[in-house]
């Protein structure tokens, strides 16, 4: 699925993130400075194209939310009985869960 792979890009991409951040972190009194600012570099570019992901990834949710959305409000449209049916049936299940507490 599309998703899948988005997520598992999502995920590389922050451990690569995390992974140069903590290699600046662990390095900064070892290296000399033109070292140091090539790391820095790397993990600004790192920060930045994590951001840009992050928010492709967001835009991209936020759309098969609407898809969803819309689909079910048609689906509850041409079938407004079955949608007062699941309704009143999740209404149920979360009162009974609610009660336990």
């Amino acid at each position: 699925m599309a998703q899948d792979r988005t997520s598992e890009n999502l995920r590389a991409e922050l451990k690569s993130l995390a992974d140069t951040l903590e290699e600046v972190l662990k390095t900064s009194t070892d290296k000399p400075k033109a070292e140091l600012d090539k790391l820095r570099s790397k993990a600004e570019s790192a920060l930045k194209e994590t951001r840009i992901r992050l928010t492709d990834t967001g835009e991209k949710i936020a759309d098969q939310s609407k898809v969803i959305a819309d689909r079910a409000d048609t689906y509850v449209h041409d079938n407004p009985w079955t949608g007062v049916g699941i309704g009143a049936a999740v209404g149920v299940v979360l009162g009974v869960l609610l009660a336990r507490r």
